[in-house]
């Protein structure tokens, strides 16, 4: 029997409560708590940067309250996809089923460091997403199910969440399709005015797509607030990136456009790199970032 709705809450928290008190004097890198109440974190992978002559902090600021929202976050987007993978494996998810688990600090981090009022596109990978902007885990799974309280009715499936109250246009199936995409959606913010950006994510997989380097030129040719997201999970299906792709350094590959690229397994760098992106998207123009990351399931 599974345990009622508010004990599982109640359990989740003391899960998270006790693994913060563990890791409070042996986590990576110095803390030092603060008498307002915060903890400084020294970040412990240096950014690497292109065309930057600035970067993000190598400290992060942070409560216990929000190391703990963020574990609860990624603990249920782990959750969540393992129940996923599972159906998919039982045949009871027809289609395809791409599962985001070991990536989930980069949509976390990305969230924390960002606002509803920024967008998101993504690729086929996003149920995590779909969750982060504010549905629920009943409410992905019934997509995957086929069932009538998905966002979709149960019609798109895995590779078709979409959320558009929350400013997040959705998975995309086509490699490489939400690219052009996300740059339309950074004119609307241009247009609008309203100092909000387009992070639009892919993998590496998807990095070598001629449409990615159209859309790219477009958005520095408009000063668009576009922030390109390269999701690097070191292979594209089964192919290694040292296999598909003659410079793997994905941040450089803007060219003409600036980039970074940050350590996409510490939700902490995540968060402080992503309030840099934006903060460059608005006022300047589009950036690239390459999120260094592993996912623990196949494609």
């Amino acid at each position: 029997r599974l345990p009622h709705p508010t004990q599982r809450e109640s359990m989740l928290r003391s899960c998270a409560a006790r693994t913060a008190r563990r890791s409070c004097g042996a986590a990576v890198g110095q803390r030092r708590m603060m008498s307002s109440g915060t903890v400084t974190v020294q970040l412990d992978k240096p950014y690497e940067t292109f065309k930057l002559e600035s970067e993000p902090p190598m400290t992060a600021e942070v409560t216990r309250d929000e190391l703990l929202g963020y574990y609860s976050l990624m603990y249920r987007m782990r959750r969540m996809e393992i129940s996923a993978d599972t159906l998919y494996k039982a045949k009871h998810v027809k289609g395809f089923c791409h599962l985001y688990d070991g990536q989930e600090a980069i949509c976390v981090g990305m969230e924390a460091g960002a606002t509803w009022g920024d967008s998101v596109i993504t690729s086929y990978r996003d149920h995590a997403w779909q969750l982060s902007r504010g549905d629920t885990v009943t409410g992905v799974l019934c997509e995957l199910l086929g069932k009538q309280g998905g966002c979709a009715k149960g019609k798109g499936g895995s590779m078709h969440m979409y959320k558009a109250d929350a400013n997040f246009y959705g998975g995309n199936g086509i490699v490489g399709s939400q690219a052009p995409l996300g740059a339309g959606i950074a004119f609307a913010h241009k247009f609008a005015g309203d100092g909000c950006c387009s992070f639009a994510l892919y993998g590496d997989g998807a990095a070598n797509q001629g449409q990615l380097f159209e859309a790219l030129n477009m958005a520095a040719l408009l000063q668009l607030p576009l922030v390109y997201v390269c999701e690097n999970n070191q292979y594209g299906m089964g192919t290694s990136k040292k296999r598909s792709s003659a410079n793997d350094d994905y941040y450089t590959r803007g060219g003409y456009v600036p980039g970074i690229k940050c350590d996409g397994m510490n939700v902490l760098s995540v968060r402080e790199c992503t309030k840099f992106l934006k903060k460059h998207a608005v006022e300047v123009g589009p950036i690239v970032v390459e999120f260094d990351t592993y996912r623990y399931h196949g494609h």
